[in-house]
């Protein structure tokens, strides 16, 4: 990692000043605040998983509800918050999602090594609070998206030290919460990590295997949610889909080759996140980076895919920003966020549920940036390759 003076790495790693984090407090604490007095349950999204929690405590069956899209051992996970009332989920929810997405951030600083109390660590927090809108909408909503959003940080950070296993722990423990995170077993399978493979898989398949003999319809999951994910037609959900196989069919393309580009587009990604790995540069870079491009390239073809997601990789590419071959300092990088500035009114997508034009317009674009950098490679800025698993010093604030 480049840290000279002539180099604004230099500038970003060395401590922030008082008034920053001062700032940044306030701002989380009003956004929090914000959200607790316009919501319910907690949030809208959060509302769905903790209303099948009490339907099958009800002895009802959650999967009745077809936007209830979460395996079965969520329906367990959520159980305490259908326990509590309703309003005290609406204090509790929106800052337990907000200290979600710092912790992420937190360990997506430590994966590449950047100092906690560094001038990136609290600027690029307060841009991604007061710069990316998905991050406002996800704390209103409480969409379990962020327990995929600080586990993929803290998996790769393991995963960086060498504790692999550790690191297939926790993304099955996600996928359990949420299956989001479900694309992040081909990286094992890149680094060929098999004991860490099997846990990643083993851990979702037990908890939901063990929380639907519980369920008054076991096989709800199968018969009911995977069939609407792949076949589903849900007008008001379709207006909010950011893939381009939800969007090119409202642009007049029909659905089958809409479908097959996304399907192809997605592909095209995992064989750049593969050459990525395979490619040069320093670890967690190349871990960064590289799941960023299967997460982006599945996000282009999954169904629903929500601008919120990009939470799931951006704080990762952000946070590698003072490495001089990080995609974080491709223009395109940025200019693919513009979209998603908070209080920008765009001609003719004015309608809240015009949205999807724009966060197809960023999917697609840091889909496309981050595919072309990998195939590209980065710079090797710092010396020979780490082979996987080998720590880097941390990096020394001025």
């Amino acid at each position: 990692m480049a840290t000279d003076k002539s180099d604004i790495s230099g500038w970003l790693v060395r401590p922030a000043n008082g008034y920053l984090w001062a700032a940044l407090v306030v701002l989380l604490g009003v956004l929090a605040v914000h959200a607790v007095r316009v919501t319910s349950d907690g949030g809208m999204d959060n509302a769905i998983v903790v209303d099948g929690a009490r339907t099958w405590l009800a002895g009802g069956a959650p999967y009745d509800d077809p936007h209830f899209l979460y395996l079965p051992s969520a329906v367990l996970a959520a159980a305490p918050q259908a326990l509590l009332p309703r309003s005290v989920l609406d204090v509790l929810v929106p800052p337990a999602v907000t200290a979600a997405l710092v912790l992420g951030w937190v360990c997506a600083l430590r994966l590449h090594r950047v100092p906690l109390r560094s001038r990136l660590a609290v600027l690029g927090l307060l841009g991604l609070v007061a710069g990316f809108a998905p991050f406002g909408q996800l704390v209103r909503l409480g969409n379990w998206t962020v327990t995929a959003a600080l586990a993929l940080p803290l998996c790769l950070l393991l995963a960086s030290r060498g504790r692999w296993v550790a690191a297939g722990a926790v993304v099955g423990v996600a996928v359990a919460l949420k299956p989001l995170l479900a694309p992040m077993a081909l990286l094992f399978l890149f680094a060929r990590r098999w004991r860490a493979l099997a846990v990643l898989v083993l851990v979702p398949s037990v908890a939901s295997a063990s929380a639907a003999l519980l369920l008054p319809d076991p096989m709800g999951f199968f018969t009911r949610t995977l069939p609407f994910l792949l076949y589903g037609d849900d007008p008001f959900v379709r207006l909010y889909e950011a893939s381009p196989a939800a969007v090119l069919p409202r642009l007049g393309v029909p659905e089958e080759p809409a479908g097959l580009l996304a399907l192809l587009a997605a592909a095209a990604g995992v064989v750049c996140a593969y050459r990525r790995w395979r490619g040069p540069g320093p670890v967690p870079l190349r871990l960064a980076e590289t799941s960023a491009g299967l997460m982006l390239s599945v996000f282009l073809v999954s169904r629903p895919s929500y601008n919120h997601y990009l939470l799931v990789v951006l704080p990762l590419l952000l946070a590698g920003l003072p490495y001089a071959g990080a995609v974080a300092r491709r223009p395109w990088f940025w200019l693919a966020l513009v979209p998603q500035l908070p209080g920008v009114t765009w001609p003719w997508l004015e309608s809240g549920r015009r949205r999807a034009f724009k966060d197809a317009v960023t999917l697609c674009g840091l889909a496309a940036t981050v595919g072309w950098h990998c195939v590209r490679g980065a710079r090797e800025p710092d010396g020979p390759r780490e082979a996987p698993g080998e720590r880097r010093p941390a990096v020394e604030s001025a």
